[in-house]
């Protein structure tokens, strides 16, 4: 009796301590029956590599391929040791407690099964499965670094044995081998690893839930490639079904977290629900950020009352994010960006900083030439995977803040601690939403709503991700960007700190093709100058012109630049 009194006591705290999530109805709640809105990352890139976020994509792919790239260089035993140290650097304990900082509280992993177990075609005995440590390893540390910032981790099976649908890259299909689909030894195997992996978590309260099939894009009836007019779905609902089974024989309390076809969003015939702690998984990108998107899996939700999650967005401006959240909060979804790393990186939390070496391999993949040596190759790419570490990465602060604070904040902050005198660079505006900080035209993606607004926000792809267009700086004197492809009626604001009263000269540093004319401004409207720039014969040209007579007052100023016709291209201004 004492024994099991002592048992239910330790369940009780260990459960009771841990917010353990389940459903209930369209929540998703923890086990003192609070709502859970789950604000995740993904890990996208980690144990699974897609080639654009390595630069590789206009040659490799899928992950397969870019193996194969590395390994015509330095060898397989070089890849692999490539690849050790780019698990090792990839994510670490303070690459969690950076995001727990943030304001994260959940972590997608996407999973690659290779990792875990070896494919059909390498076993030793047919049929069975060979178990692989280092995939385990890697999630039960990952788990552990969680745990310790209390957040949630989401395993997410991101590739599947053979692939789970046509977009190779996604889920490092190799359409020489049988897919998912074509074969039943993949599918025992993807159940088999499903179960593995709940009798290893199964008495973890961390895990946030299981997320079955990642994306599954495959035509199975319908003419669509991808499954996006497929109607039926019939072999998905099934395997999803057979994983639910599987992983139930071994953990009755976790989440179950299935997603549609064509990229998780088709969840036409869909079958009765087969499990009573279950959620809908969907992805969102490049559409408009209002309910008329979000319409089919709402309706889903109140159909078959239970939650819905956005297991996958990103990869847009920081106006979309900061939208994209605030009618997430609105409809109390839960989401998970992606990705956590890609090299130059704008539209994420970090970026990894590309090498001149590593660019001299992309160059040789790509159009061919001289071979680069294997000691070349190897110490170029050992160095991107130490520029992986999260100590070597750059994070990415104005992302961070249209994810979190400008959701509910429309002040500005600085970018940086100006101060007059001084040096204020034109690509160092001040944080905030667009309409606070900065005004700009082209400033979001919204092609899959509409074709005809494919933008690239930030044209020049450097710095920052908001609409202002910022380009590499040729100048003598530059932070090593500028501000371009200006338009009339555009500005940046800057928050300027004066020690003193002062009437101050800008000598403002810009290139322009045509005459033109800029106006300087306080935040309110009221205006300080209207400084005429005559044309410097070129868009990277640079000279200097000045305005005087502008008063800054001891303490904060708000100055903002606003552009009177198109085509000047900022470097900055100098405050004497």
């Amino acid at each position: 009796m004492k024994r099991t009194i002592l048992l239910s006591a330790l369940l009780l705290s260990q459960f009771g301590t841990s917010q353990l999530l389940k459903t209930n109805g369209q929540k998703i709640i923890n086990d003192k029956g609070e709502n859970i809105q789950l604000k995740g990352l993904g890990l996208g890139g980690w144990m699974l590599q897609e080639g654009y976020m390595l630069k590789t994509a206009d040659f490799a792919g899928p992950q397969y391929k870019i193996k194969e790239k590395i390994a015509s260089l330095i060898g397989e035993d070089g890849m692999n040791e490539f690849y050790k140290a780019y698990w090792k650097n990839g994510i670490t304990k303070q690459d969690i407690d950076f995001l727990a900082k943030s304001g994260f509280n959940s972590v997608r992993l996407p999973m690659h099964y290779n990792l875990y177990t070896l494919p059909i075609e390498k076993e030793p005995v047919k049929g069975q499965n060979t178990w692989l440590e280092e995939g385990f390893k890697m999630t039960d540390d990952l788990l552990k670094w969680c745990a310790a910032n209390k957040m949630y981790l989401i395993l997410d099976m991101h590739a599947l044995p053979g692939g789970q649908g046509n977009d190779a890259n996604i889920s490092d299909n190799d359409k020489s081998k049988p897919s998912l689909w074509e074969s039943e030894e993949n599918q025992k195997k993807t159940v088999a690893l499903w179960k593995k992996l709940a009798e290893r978590y199964k008495d973890e309260p961390w895990i946030g839930g299981y997320d079955l099939i990642n994306e599954p894009n495959i035509n199975f009836t319908g003419k669509n490639p991808n499954g996006t007019d497929e109607m039926s779905n019939a072999p998905l609902w099934k395997l999803q079904k057979e994983i639910t089974d599987a992983i139930r024989q071994a953990d009755k309390k976790h989440i179950i977290i299935i997603e549609g076809n064509g990229w998780g969003n088709n969840y036409n015939g869909l079958t009765p629900l087969w499990d009573d702690n279950m959620v809908f998984s969907f992805h969102k990108y490049w559409n408009n950020n209002d309910d008329a998107t979000l319409k089919s899996i709402l309706d889903l939700r109140e159909k078959h009352n239970i939650p819905i999650w956005l297991g996958e967005t990103g990869e847009n401006s920081n106006v979309w994010f900061t939208e994209l959240i605030q009618l997430m909060n609105k409809h109390n979804i839960g989401y998970a960006f992606w990705p956590m790393k890609k090299i130059d990186n704008t539209a994420g939390i970090t970026s990894v900083k590309i090498t001149p070496e590593y660019q001299k391999l992309l160059d040789y993949w790509k159009n061919g030439g001289e071979k680069p040596s294997k000691e070349f190759a190897e110490k170029a790419l050992m160095k991107i995977a130490d520029n992986y570490k999260f100590n070597n990465v750059e994070i990415k602060t104005d992302v961070v803040d249209a994810m979190f604070r400008q959701v509910t904040d429309a002040s500005t902050k600085p970018f940086k601690n100006h101060q007059a005198p001084g040096r204020v660079f034109a690509a160092a505006y001040d944080l905030g939403r667009m309409g606070s900080a900065y005004m700009d035209k082209d400033f979001v993606n919204l092609w899959v709503s509409d074709p005809n607004k494919r933008s690239e926000w930030n044209a020049g792809h450097q710095m920052r991700n908001d609409g202002v267009d910022i380009y590499p700086c040729n100048d003598k004197i530059t932070n090593q960007y500028y501000v371009g492809k200006t338009e009339t009626g555009e500005w940046m604001q800057y928050t300027i700190n004066s020690k003193s009263d002062m009437t101050s000269t800008f000598d403002i540093r810009y290139a322009a093709e045509k005459d033109s004319k800029i106006r300087i401004e306080d935040a309110s409207g009221k205006q300080s100058a209207v400084v005429s720039l005559p044309s410097t014969g070129g868009n990277e040209r640079w000279q200097t012109a000045s305005a005087k007579g502008i008063t800054l007052k001891k303490g904060e100023n708000k100055i903002r630049i606003v552009f009177e016709n198109d085509g000047v291209n900022l470097n900055y201004f100098e405050i004497k």
